[in-house]
């Protein structure tokens, strides 16, 4: 990861907002070559932050966001001045993703990086039947339900907290476990993993009970068998200004009304 922050590159998502806010910027700020850059300032909302994220996360850049969405949950508030300011004070808040490995009724294996979460979903009218294993061990033999997720602490807050999911802090070293419409068992809510964790799906009835998994937005169909567990060696590295730093907004998220 670069240590400076001297050059930037603006990318910026297709919407009349953001296009508008580029160009404004584009016309103030002197930038290079996103491959060149020390910090990559991506304009736009949440959905677009997640798409920088995964687009250069080769990189290894730190990412720093100015809200022209809707929520703005990963982004900084937007101001056409003192940019190059912002950038130099902000805090890097280092993110690690999950690695999905799914397996296929045709024996097919894919893998993909989810920075929010790993969810199953049932593909039929049918619930969906799932055990669940943690580090080898059955904890769940059978899950009746719409679908089921596991969450990082930075995605604790999107999909997974609209299904009742606990947010996680950051630097908790935690995973969210959380069913999606759980109709057996009936109390059960998830569970709280340690970040080590390795966590197994393995789907029951796969012919008659199809279930798709999802890393934050790649999908694969026909899932017989889901991996999931933390990818070490992959970082992903966000700047916020000091003022709305993202343990904060996690933190402030959790008395929201």
């Amino acid at each position: 990861m670069k240590n400076r922050r001297k050059t930037i590159a603006i990318v910026a998502s297709s919407a009349s907002e953001a296009q508008s806010a580029f160009k404004a910027l584009k016309r103030r700020y002197k930038t290079v070559a996103v491959e060149k850059a020390d910090v990559i300032v991506a304009v736009g909302g949440d959905g677009f932050m997640l798409e920088t994220q995964h687009r250069f996360i080769d990189l290894g850049t730190p990412i720093y966001g100015l809200n022209r969405g809707s929520v703005g949950f990963l982004m900084n508030e937007y101001h056409l001045s003192g940019l190059f300011e912002r950038v130099a004070k902000a805090q890097l808040t280092p993110l690690r993703p999950l690695r999905m490995t799914a397996t296929t009724a045709l024996g097919e294996e894919h893998t993909a990086i989810a920075i929010n979460e790993v969810s199953l979903l049932r593909e039929t009218r049918q619930a969906a039947k799932i055990e669940i294993s943690v580090d080898g061990v059955v904890r769940l033999r059978e899950l009746i339900c719409d679908g089921v997720l596991v969450a990082t602490p930075a995605g604790s807050s999107a999909y997974n907290l609209s299904a009742h999911g606990p947010i996680i802090p950051l630097g908790t070293n935690l995973l969210a476990l959380t069913p999606i419409v759980a109709f057996r068992p009936r109390r059960w809510r998830g569970a709280l993993l340690p970040a080590s964790a390795r966590v197994r799906f393995r789907i029951i009835e796969p012919d008659k009970r199809g279930v798709s998994a999802v890393a934050d937005y790649t999908e694969v169909r026909d899932v017989t068998q889901v991996d999931v567990a933390v990818d070490s060696s992959v970082e992903i590295n966000l700047l916020f200004d000091p003022e709305h730093n993202l343990e904060d907004r996690i933190l402030s998220e959790q008395f929201a009304v």
